[in-house]
């Protein structure tokens, strides 16, 4: 257990509504300006002043079509639809903030890593070192044929190609460009040397990438990095690459199971069990006494939509709800989807048998996280079990209505917690000193890369020791400098990685 204070990040979507089904239709509700830039940048500096540790964007490619075969009750009700691309809002925020660092959720089961990883450097280099990854492959049906696929890649197959995506991220972020690549010599004419280029020269089983990055070494070179994988296979796969996992469970307890299965998978990965950050969903709705606060919460009950609810639920799941009975006990089933939700819902209370009602009044405020309802100090008390009790490093903290309910967070209860030592003043460098990246917030002042054990760390450290070693070739005479052998006439200035063969997953 950590007793370190709670990193704290606004989450969020760039559509109309989130988690929330029927947020929109709240009078105090202003999702509905998701397409003013105006007013996204409102949001950073309020989140920026209340000195949050960033804003985590999720995102969806498809829309839900499962429930009752068709997108109708989704699109009625403004679930995750319609949706803008949150990247794409980042730079702008960006500019109106210091220290607000931002979470980009992006699918890499429908995009080369070629174009991905330039992407995030872009990102990484406008917002000088403060953006993350979050790292999903995609569960949708209709993502999949509206990006061209016949039907959705099986779960495990996903992660299997989501390995060989990231090995070649690593290679591009981390092995491709040389520190000093960029010398902006105007006196030879020479803006980058090419000597100091490396192609990544990968050939594997899903992908084939030959050249260099496009981007110049950005602030961190490789976004610090999200997942959320919660099924056996995803979580092998965040214990390799995670930096910081995302949890969306209904109790201290049940998630205090989830953390301890994370970080032991993370020994057995290799890597130090603390250096990666658990953060938890959690919607909190605060007033003065707690009598106040649960009369607001059940007027964001009463703006609640079943069917907008569970359009979210059988989306998630590929579970269609619509013909079932609302109060006949549901069983559960292992399906293809987002299996952490059916097994919260199947798992949190082995006596309980759960309805399609219940399940909708349980999503309706908050989503599959928890909800906190109470006065600053009920709520201080219920997010210290979260973090003593479940051994969380963060939330994630939705809204019921945005941004009245982050609002009211930082008015009621960020005081409270604070004073309490429960969460953080914020991540990076501030009252006088520079801008720090992300990753510095999350592991110290200096700490820009990726930690030792992480496996970006070993391909940044191959490509140093290569770099290094053509260097004292040229020393002693032998060679170039640029470990990259004799010129074959004018064919390349630069050889391929070493070492950039992969091996397909078993």
């Amino acid at each position: 257990m950590s007793n370190e204070p709670l990193k704290l990040f606004a989450f969020d979507v760039t559509a109309p509504a989130h988690l929330t089904a029927g947020s929109w239709r709240d009078v105090a509700d202003a999702g509905m300006r998701y397409t003013d830039l105006s007013y996204w940048t409102g949001i950073a500096r309020m989140l920026e002043e209340a000195r949050f540790d960033g804003v985590f964007f999720a995102d969806t490619v498809g829309c839900h079509d499962v429930y009752g075969g068709s997108p109708d009750a989704a699109v009625r009700d403004a679930a995750q639809f319609p949706i803008n691309d949150p990247a794409l809002v980042v730079p702008a925020m960006a500019a109106a903030t210091r220290h607000l660092g931002f979470g980009v959720t992006a699918s890499l089961t429908y995009e080369q890593p070629y174009a991905l990883a330039r992407r995030m450097s872009t990102l990484d280099h406008l917002t000088a070192g403060r953006v993350a990854w979050n790292v999903v492959t995609s569960y949708s049906e209709s993502a999949a044929r509206n990006l061209g696929l016949a039907g959705q890649i099986p779960h495990d197959e996903r992660y299997d190609m989501a390995e060989e995506y990231l090995e070649v991220c690593y290679k591009l972020w981390e092995g491709s460009w040389q520190d000093d690549a960029v010398v902006r010599d105007a006196a030879s004419g020479t803006y980058v040397d090419p000597r100091r280029l490396r192609p990544v020269g990968h050939r594997g089983r899903y992908f084939d990438v030959p050249g260099v990055h496009l981007c110049e070494p950005s602030p961190q070179r490789t976004p610090l990095l999200f997942q959320a994988g919660a099924s056996a296979r995803g979580l092998r796969f965040a214990a390799r690459h995670a930096e910081a996992v995302f949890v969306n469970t209904m109790t201290p307890e049940l998630t205090r199971r989830g953390v301890e299965k994370t970080r032991a998978a993370v020994v057995e990965a290799g890597r130090d069990p603390r250096s990666v950050k658990v953060f938890a969903l959690v919607t909190v709705v605060v007033a003065p006494t707690d009598a106040e606060a649960w009369e607001k919460y059940e007027r964001h009950v009463r703006h609640a939509s079943y069917e907008g609810a569970l359009a979210r639920f059988s989306g998630w799941t590929g579970i269609d709800l619509s013909g079932v009975d609302p109060d006949a006990p549901l069983e559960y089933a292992a399906v293809d989807g987002v299996r952490s939700i059916v097994d919260m819902f199947s798992r949190a209370d082995p006596s309980r048998r759960w309805t399609a009602r219940q399940i909708a009044e349980f999503l309706g405020v908050g989503g599959t996280g928890a909800t906190v309802v109470g006065s600053p100090r009920t709520v201080a008390a219920e997010l210290r079990r979260w973090r003593d009790v479940a051994d969380v490093d963060g939330l994630n903290l939705s809204y019921a209505t945005k941004p009245g309910s982050w609002e009211d967070f930082i008015e009621l209860a960020l005081p409270e917690l604070r004073d309490q030592g429960l969460v953080g003043e914020g991540g990076g460098a501030r009252d006088g000193g520079g801008t720090a990246t992300l990753r510095e917030g999350f592991y110290g002042a200096g700490q820009r890369h990726t930690l030792p054990d992480h496996p970006a760390s070993r391909i940044r450290a191959s490509a140093r020791a290569e770099a290094e070693s053509a260097r004292r070739e040229a020393e002693n005479g032998h060679g170039d400098g640029t470990g990259a052998g004799p010129r074959d006439g004018a064919s390349s200035a630069y050889a391929p990685l070493a070492g950039s063969a992969t091996t397909p997953p078993r």
